[in-house]
């Protein structure tokens, strides 16, 4: 096995596929290959062209190139970031790219909307906000689901990856809520955007985040429904 298959190989077993899933993959990407192709790759024998390097690199997911194939140092944004790290900055330019601010393409004429967005972030304050006049109506446009009637700031790391620290979240205001839905809260003079559950006559407040405990309903204590989280 030269170098190349080798590095074919690691990065298979890293995606966590087969030779027959990644002949698959390369197959339904318009590059008729088998995976017997895919084995001479890792052990030597042969070398992928051009459009079947490009789609294999594509399939396992290999977005630098340069320093994965030849150990180039720090020509993508994603060297030296490990897998958490590398999703989080995915998840930034996610954001950068549907702001339409930053896209290569002309942004496109919207309808706009006026919207209030309220200075208290969840899980940071008193969560008065529909009592509140401190926010400032900023102008928003399709990305925001037509049913949103509000929006605030999360604060922490509770909701991610879903939601990170900073982000606003737009809402449509209601007094109910779904299990399972993503909401905003208030409870014992707090404010949280959390998954609201409500399972055996149990009602809690569930994070996205895995290192956080849920928030257990006391049966005679309020909990005040905002409104759903839409977008």
């Amino acid at each position: 096995m030269n170098d190349l298959g080798r590095i074919i190989a690691a990065a298979r077993e890293r995606a966590g596929m087969s030779q027959k899933d990644v002949a698959a993959a390369m197959c339904r990407r318009g590059v008729q290959i088998t995976n017997q192709a895919v084995s001479k790759w890792e052990n030597g024998t042969t070398q992928p062209g051009a459009a079947q390097f490009l789609t294999l690199c594509q399939v396992l997911e290999v977005d630098d190139v340069m320093h994965t194939f030849l150990g180039t140092e720090r020509v993508s944004p994603f060297s030296g970031l490990n897998e958490e790290g590398r999703k989080k900055a995915e998840e930034y330019i996610d954001l950068l790219r549907r702001s339409g601010l930053y896209g290569t393409e002309p942004v496109r004429s919207v309808s706009l909307r006026s919207l209030p967005l309220y200075h208290i972030s969840v899980s940071a304050g008193t969560g008065q906000f529909l009592d509140s006049d401190h926010y400032d109506l900023v102008e928003v446009g399709d990305e925001v689901p037509m049913n949103a009637n509000f929006g605030v700031r999360v604060a922490g790391d509770s909701m991610e990856p879903r939601f990170i620290d900073g982000q606003v979240v737009w809402v449509h205001q209601q007094q109910t809520i779904r299990s399972g839905e993503i909401g905003i809260f208030l409870y014992d003079g707090n404010a949280y955007c959390k998954k609201f559950s409500n399972e055996d006559g149990t009602v809690r407040l569930i994070s996205l985040n895995p290192r956080y405990t849920p928030v257990e309903i006391a049966p005679d204590r309020e909990l005040r429904v905002f409104g759903r989280v839409v977008g």
